[in-house]
């Protein structure tokens, strides 16, 4: 109600003057208006998913359960009663869960449809963190530090199109957010304001469990900023939540306390050597990059040049930024939750810096020219991103397929390379076929063999055009009939990200059908 109150009230027809006018009195409308127009943007045109994790973690089984199966078998049930945890929180797939079967209710059936509808929930949800990061900054400095700030949350060229994933990296944020105001505004240290404060910070760790270093830096700013008591009560928020996202599910569901965050920690420590590793400072690179520099380096420059003033945002974020820096698993969206505040704090702490400083007061003309660059640069690629689709080939792959309505069996052939390609079923309405994947160092009639006894599959996908023609052969020599189909092209984003970093496996679609 919040954010919808702060959006409405625009009169059509103005004219320039009105609106310069209209913006100087109604700032924060404005920046929220336009962060809104880019997020629903994003929901209409942003199709797809960006990560395995922000689909096959959240939607497909989330769905299964609307189905009344159970994808991967995540949690017990009558065929299955005794399974072990998976590991990831149960918390925001139940979440899903219900927005899918509320669709469900209504009317609203189709796969595209129902995630269309989530994107909007998303966008929406995002805008907290535009209306907090500028109470937070006007708060903490001034007015117009915190109009650049919210400017760069809104329309920060990568933000509206990961707003609207099903991406915890992205959906615990605004809570941390929240949990930060009400610290910040409790000006009469009332003791349940920061036991309401540590609770909603919490349901961040229920979403994200790795949200857990950012928390612990925020108790410590809690400590040194306030008495004792204070801390207390935050801590005691803290553990009320957890108790009831947390250890209160899993008990229902396992029959002890922590289930899945065990499970969690295990699965973690016994796979380290198998994910993406990296320098320490991988992620340091990673933030410069993406907030494009030479700005990125002022703003992180601010960001740090601050930490007294701004302790209870910059001591979280370094915890939370030291430990991924340190722990060998660096995937990229990991460090998405401490990007916002490193924008907030940082470009608030420029911009006053910028004010004080000598040097750039004699040379307005060349930080004039950097910001230009930024908003040049930024423009391009936000209008880009905001209408591109991630990961097209295989979500317009199960589109394609879903007009049959009698797929048990799937093939996935990606026997040029040694990676599983998992396909996403739930376009394909409700059917949930079984995957086969023909990789690197299997051959066609070690799988027909497999086949013939599990069952045949209806259809064949081909990833990759590496030797497309000898593979294809290769698998017609035990399955003759096969049929083209169509060829299903990535979308220029996936391409991009394929070529920045060949660990994006986005690549064509052949689809065959067998006779």
């Amino acid at each position: 109600m919040i954010i919808l109150s702060a959006v409405t009230n625009i009169k059509p027809y103005m004219t320039f003057a009105t609106i310069i006018n209209y913006y100087k009195q109604n700032t924060l409308r404005t920046i929220l208006l336009v962060a809104l127009t880019f997020r629903f943007l994003a929901a209409v045109f942003s199709t797809g998913y960006g990560f395995h994790d922000d689909h096959f973690l959240t939607i497909e089984i989330s769905q299964s359960w609307v189905n009344g199966t159970n994808y991967n078998e995540w949690i017990p049930d009558k065929l299955h009663p005794i399974v072990p945890p998976q590991g990831p929180s149960l918390t925001y797939p139940a979440i899903i869960y219900l927005t899918l079967e509320g669709c469900e209710n209504i009317g609203i059936t189709d796969p595209e449809s129902k995630m269309m509808f989530g994107r909007f929930l998303h966008a929406l949800f995002s805008l907290l963190i535009v209306f907090w990061g500028y109470k937070i900054i006007e708060k903490l400095y001034d007015k117009k530090a915190a109009e650049y700030a919210a400017w760069l949350l809104a329309v920060m060229w990568f933000i509206p199109m990961l707003s609207v994933r099903n991406l915890v990296e992205m959906v615990c944020i605004p809570f941390l957010f929240w949990g930060i105001w009400l610290l910040i505004s409790n000006d009469k240290n009332n003791l349940f304001k920061y036991f309401l404060a540590g609770f909603i910070t919490a349901i961040a760790f229920s979403i994200r469990f790795q949200t857990s270093t950012f928390i612990a830096g925020l108790g410590i700013a809690v400590l040194i900023k306030n008495k004792f008591l204070h801390t207390v009560f935050f801590g005691a928020g803290i553990v009320f939540s957890i108790l009831l996202f947390q250890a209160l599910g899993d008990f229902i569901v396992w029959g002890y306390p922590f289930a899945e965050l065990q499970a969690y920690v295990k699965v973690n420590i016994a796979n380290v050597g198998y994910y993406p590793d990296g320098p320490w400072y991988n992620f340091t690179l990673l933030v410069a990059g993406l907030m494009i520099p030479p700005l990125s380096l002022m703003i992180m420059f601010g960001f740090l040049k601050d930490w007294k003033k701004a302790l209870i945002i910059v001591l979280p974020v370094m915890c939370f930024f030291v430990f991924h820096s340190s722990f060998p698993n660096k995937q990229e969206r990991f460090i998405l939750p401490a990007i916002p505040f490193i924008i907030s704090v940082g470009t608030a702490s420029w911009y006053m810096f910028y004010k004080e400083s000598k040097f750039w007061q004699n040379n307005r003309m060349l930080h004039k020219s950097l910001v230009w660059f930024f908003i040049v640069v930024n423009t391009i690629l936000l209008f880009a991103m905001t209408v591109s689709s991630s990961k097209r080939s295989r979500v317009d792959a199960m589109r394609y397929l879903s007009k049959d309505r009698n797929i048990k069996n799937l093939v996935i052939e990606n026997s040029s390379r040694e990676s599983e390609i998992v396909m996403p079923v739930y376009y394909l309405k409700d059917q949930l076929p079984h995957q086969y994947f023909l990789l690197q160092g299997n051959t066609v009639e070690q799988f027909y063999k497999e086949a013939s006894k599990s069952g045949m599959p209806q259809y064949v996908l081909f990833i990759d055009g590496d030797d497309l023609n000898t593979r294809i052969d290769n698998f017609k020599k035990y399955f003759p009939n096969i049929k083209y189909e169509t060829t299903i092209e990535p979308s220029l984003l996936d391409k991009i990200m394929h070529q920045m970093n060949p660990v994006n496996l986005n690549f064509a679609t052949v689809i065959y059908k067998i006779n």
